[in-house]
Formats: structure tokens, sequence, C-alpha cells
């Protein structure tokens, strides 16, 4: 913090101010326009409001891609109360039905269970806000991180924790858990006394129903597609965008019991193949059991093609970024004064440093380099003016224009050319005209051309310094970037020139990265972007785990009479262990399949739909095959993982107990 008249003389910038913010007194509008009549040429009037609606249009799409990872760990979550809460019901269903045959009205037996419902929300809600701020305290290192990487720099030293996102979170936990009570519920109430004792006949029923449920899961998917079909843009398009989203993520879920039906019945002869009659009783039991499967299998789904697409859409992303790099750094030294704000808020560099730096051995030639933002109505626009010939320009792979045509005109004209981005956010197409704030007062410029970017979403426009000095009288740079002659070595080069600038005025402060050292940053930062995601995908695989865990209980405790019945029969300790891990493997192998399809396509609706209608980034869609083996082994071992306790269970169930409840 330095008083103005100071700042100036030790910025060498006497007389000059960046910005006067001016308070009006309420009242007719002409204040706004004498106060214009005073300004000298360069200088414009904008609303505050527009400062802040620019810093909320930077992260809100970013916001927005949180919210919806949030919400895909909900639903994850749902899934597991839902399990958690058959099981409750499962372990009282003996009890369920003793009770409605001696007069215990359904209403009785539903308030009951959604009482206990009630309990269990209010207990694990109030744990989860607490977890909740404890998590955030880390959660918000890393989103402030990315906030100062990608967007602006900003400082967080508490955590808030308003009110109403207590009262939000409060509200979803309760809510989600009464909701995924409901089924369970409705399941101990309806049916009659007898029934309810009978295990048979909740798979008669989920039979009878499956039909529609798979009816209802296509029908959940033509939505979706419905949805992400319809063109649409900001913060409205990306909430339609999550909804379709949301709508196949749904309609996979519900299609998952009778895909499993279909792919467990093409593999049971393989399973007969490789471990005889265990083999084609696991893959039975899967199917005979499936009121219980069926979600767990939904659950697994749903969070291993979670991690698919996610993965999916990162390593995508990584993939283009790097290739981005490699064709747009083709320096090998790249110099830069101290900044923040993503480069374009720092100090000046005189250019007459970088002509000399050119004239040490080795330097081929040097790239002018400048970053500046111009005021405008719609927030300030990012300019990158460039000094450099038509080898350094053809770097930029251009989406719209031909190199032959756009890079001439670039230079020798007034033209710019802006980023895929920046086309997105504005509405800029090729060939328009784009107005810009010069020193003289507005000018517009031709725009011959759209290039990929993947350094900022809120988009840059390219101008030639030729251009730029012409309009502005702005002589400083920024940086510049250093080409060198054929096998001059680079690491020597940078000694050389860190020496050379040691002795030039302010010189010893420039920022000095081999080619290598910026791809590596660059990569490092486009890492922690990311590193939130990871998170949350943990969240919701932890979860999946946890409801496969859940339903093979459920499981373990309707079939103990069975597997007691055939533990009379013969079937020894060890063959029911490898019975009841045969059908987990199984379930598990059948959840991993289901996933792979289903996580591609969400990779494709984020990477080609939400990534497009979010940042404008073109992103090509790389799949490894390595992601798709590793979420089939996460289901595999999930789910086997998950059944260890329950076949260590099943296998000690007493063929006495199994014959006197029979």
């Amino acid at each position: 913090v330095m008083d103005i008249a100071a700042a100036q003389e030790v910025l060498g910038r006497v007389g000059r101010l960046d910005r006067i913010d001016l308070i009006l007194p309420d009242g007719p509008a002409g204040d706004v326009q004498r106060a214009a009549a005073l300004l000298p040429p360069g200088a414009q009037i904008l609303r505050s409001s527009s400062r802040t609606r620019t810093t909320e249009e930077m992260t809100q799409a970013f916001r927005l891609n949180l919210t919806a990872l949030s919400l895909l760990a909900l639903v994850c979550g749902v899934f597991l109360i839902y399990n958690t809460m058959v099981f409750s019901v499962v372990q009282r269903r003996t009890l369920i039905g003793t009770l409605r045959a001696i007069g215990v009205t359904r209403g009785q037996v539903f308030g009951l269970v959604l009482g206990e419902a009630a309990v269990v929300a209010l207990l694990g809600t109030a744990a989860g806000l607490g977890a909740g701020v404890l998590l955030a305290r880390e959660l918000v290192r890393l989103v402030t991180q990315t906030i100062n990487d990608l967007y602006f720099v900003v400082t967080v030293r508490e955590l808030a924790v308003p009110v109403a996102i207590l009262v939000k979170g409060g509200v979803l936990g309760i809510g989600a858990t009464l909701t995924a009570a409901l089924a369970p519920a409705l399941e101990a109430t309806n049916a009659p006394p007898r029934a309810v004792l009978s295990r048979s006949a909740l798979e008669v029923r989920l039979r009878r129903v499956l039909p529609r449920v798979t009816l209802a899961g296509a029908g959940m998917l033509a939505l979706g597609g419905g949805l992400l079909a319809i063109p649409s843009g900001g913060g409205k398009g990306l909430i339609v965008s999550f909804a379709g989203l949301f709508a196949v993520i749904l309609g996979a879920a519900l299609l998952s019991p009778g895909a499993t039906v279909a792919l467990v019945r093409l593999l049971r002869p393989a399973m007969g193949s490789l471990f005889g009659i265990l083999g084609r009783m696991a893959a039975g039991g899967v199917v005979a059991s499936l009121s219980r499967t069926a979600v767990a299998i939904a659950a697994l789904v749903i969070a291993v093609s979670a991690t698919i697409g996610i993965g999916v859409m990162i390593d995508s992303f990584r993939g283009t970024v790097v290739r981005w790099l490699d064709a747009t750094l083709h320096s090998d030294i790249y110099l830069g004064t101290p900044s923040r704000a993503g480069g374009f808020s720092g100090g000046d560099l005189d250019p007459d440093v970088a002509l000399r730096m050119a004239k040490l051995p080795g330097v081929a030639r040097v790239n002018l380099l400048r970053r500046t933002e111009l005021p405008s109505e719609d927030g300030p626009v990012r300019l990158i003016v460039l000094g450099t010939d038509l080898r350094g320009l053809s770097g930029y792979e251009l989406k719209e224009g031909r190199p032959s045509e756009v890079w001439p005109a670039f230079q020798d004209q007034d033209a710019v050319v802006v980023s895929e981005p920046f086309s997105h956010r504005r509405g800029v197409s090729n060939g328009d005209r784009l107005r810009l704030r010069t020193a003289a007062g507005d000018r517009e410029f031709r725009v011959v051309g759209i290039y990929y970017d993947y350094a900022s979403d809120r988009g840059l426009v390219l101008m030639s310094r030729r251009t730029y000095l012409r309009h502005w009288p702005d002589r400083p740079l920024t940086g510049f970037s250093v080409d060198l002659k054929p096998g001059v070595n680079v690491e020597e080069s940078v000694r050389r020139l860190r020496a050379a600038l040691a002795k030039e005025p302010g010189g010893e402060g420039l920022s000095i990265q081999s080619n290598r050292t910026l791809k590596k940053v660059s990569m490092a930062i486009f890492d922690r972007t990311f590193r939130i995601t990871s998170v949350l995908r943990m969240v919701s695989g932890l979860v999946a785990f946890i409801g496969v865990l859940s339903a093979l209980m459920a499981l373990q405790l309707e079939r103990a009479r069975e597997l007691g019945v055939l533990r009379a029969n013969g079937l020894t300790p060890g063959q029911v262990w490898h019975l009841v891990t045969s059908q987990t493997g199984l379930l598990g192998l059948a959840a991993g399949l289901l996933s792979l399809p289903v996580g591609l396509a969400l990779a494709a609706i984020m990477i080609f739909v939400v990534n497009r209608r979010s940042f404008g980034w073109t992103i090509r869609m790389e799949v490894d095959p390595a992601i798709l083996l590793g979420a089939l082994a996460l289901a595999l071992g999930a789910a086997l993982l998950a059944g260890i306790y329950p076949a260590w269970k099943m296998s000690r169930t007493s063929p006495a107990l199994a014959l006197r409840e029979e």
C-alpha cells in the first residue's frame, strides 16, 4: 500500500492515473454526460455494476460445474440411503409380518419406517454438515488456487459458512433421506402379512414391474438426449445441459436391472464352464435376488461411470492442452515481468532491453509481447499484442480462416484474431467487426480469424504490434521470447541472459523460463485445477462401495435359510464361500461392463456439450484403455471387497437353524 504521489514517482508514471472511482449524486443522467465531456481521449465512464458482473461471469461456469459434481455425489448418496433403509426393513421382515398379522395397520408400519428414516436423516445430516465444514477447510485451498491460476488473485484467510448454505445442506440431506426411504417404507407397508413373511413375493413383484422400469429408463435417456440437443448458451443453457446429463444418469440407473438380467444370462454358460454348478448357481442367484442386487448394481454403475466420464474428460482435455502447448510454445526461452491475473496485471519492460538481448551470442531472434486489458461495457477485453514474424504466428492453430490469408492480413491491416472462447462468450464470428477502445476513442477492427486457445476461458484477442502502436502510444512490453540458433544449449543461454539482464535497469526482476520449464509449470496448473474433481470421485466411489456392502448384507440375511438348506444337503462352508464370492464378483463384473458405455456417454456429453457451453473450448475426445480397465477393476474390486464379510457370515450358516425354521 503506497500513496499515489509516491507510487507515480517510483513507477515512472508521474501525472498519470489508472482509474478514478466517481460517486454521482442521485438524480438525472445528465451528470454522466457532463463528466464524460471532461475526459481526455481514450478514457471512458463505466458503471461499477459492469465490473461486478464481469467478476461473477468469470467464475459462474466454474461454480456451476462444481455444483453439478456435488449433486452427482448426492445422487450416489441417495442409493446408499435406499440400501441402508432396505437393510433395516429386511432385518425386521419377520417382525413386521408378525405385527401386521396381529393387527398393526399399514399406516403404523409406514410411520415406523419413515420415523426411523427421519431420525437417521437428522443424525446423518447433522454429522454431514459438520464433516462438510471440515472438508471445506481443505477444499477452499484447492478452489482458491484454481481461481488464482485461472481468473484473478484472491486471498482467503478464513472460512465463511453462511447460514443459508447450512439450511440448504440440511434440506438436501433430510429430503434425500426421506425420499430414498419411501420405497422401503411402502414395501414394508403395502404387502399383506403373509407376503411380508415370504421372500419370493418381492421377486415376483419386481419381475412384474421390470419391463416398466426398463421403459422408464429408455424414456429418461430420450428426455436427456432431447435436453442436450436444445441449442442454448449462458447460465440457463448450462442448467438445461446438466438437467439432460442427470436425466441420462438416471436413465442408465433404471436400465441397469434389465441390462443385468440380459448380461448375466449371457455370462451364465461361461460361469458354468469355469466354476461348474456353483458358477451357474451364482449367476442364477444374481437374477433371483434382483430386488436387492439391482439397486447395488445401479449405484455401482453410476459411481464407476462417473469415474470413467470424468477421467476420460480430464485425460482428453490434458492431451488437447499438451498438443496446444507444443504448437504454441515454439520459442526456446520466455522472459516476462512479474505479474498476476494471468499476466495482464504487472510491471512494464522497455522494448530496448529485448532488442539488446537479441544481439547476444546464440540468439537468432526475439519475439515481443504485450498483454493489456481494454475496458468495455461487457467487461475488460484481454488483448495480446504480438511482435513476431509469420514463423512465430504459425504456431497458432486456426479454427476459422486460412493461415495463408489470415496472418498477412493480421500483420498489415487493422485486423485482429480472436480466441475460440472469446468468440463463444461475445458472439463474435469470423469477418465481424470488433469495437475496441483506443487512445483516440472507439474504433472497429476486422476479425480475420478464430484460433484454438486454452489459456483463458474469458477469451483473448490477438493484435500485431504494428497495428497496436498505430492506435495506442504504448511502447512498453510485458515480456518477450527468444529463439536460439540451431545447436545452442538452452540452459547455457538462460544463464547468459540472466547475467546480461542483471546489468539492465529492472532486468534482475524478470522471470526467465525455458520452453520445457514453462510447459511443466502450465501442466502443473492444469493438474491443480482438476484436483478437486478427484476428491468428488473418491466420495462417489466410497458411497457406491458402502451401497454394495449394505445390499449384500441385506441379501445375506434373506438367504440365510436357503443357504442353510444347501448346507444340510452337503454344501461345505468352502463351497458356500465360493458360491457367494462368485456371485459378488459377477455382480461387480456386470456393473463394470455396464458402466463402460455409460461412462463413455457421460464423457462425450461433458466434452462436447457441457464443456463447450461452459467455456467454449473444443476438446478432442481420447479414450485411454487404461481408464476403462481401471474402472472395470474398480467395480470388480469394490464388489469383491464388499462381499468378504457377507460371504464369511453366509459360510458359517447353521444347517440346524435352517431346518428348525423350515
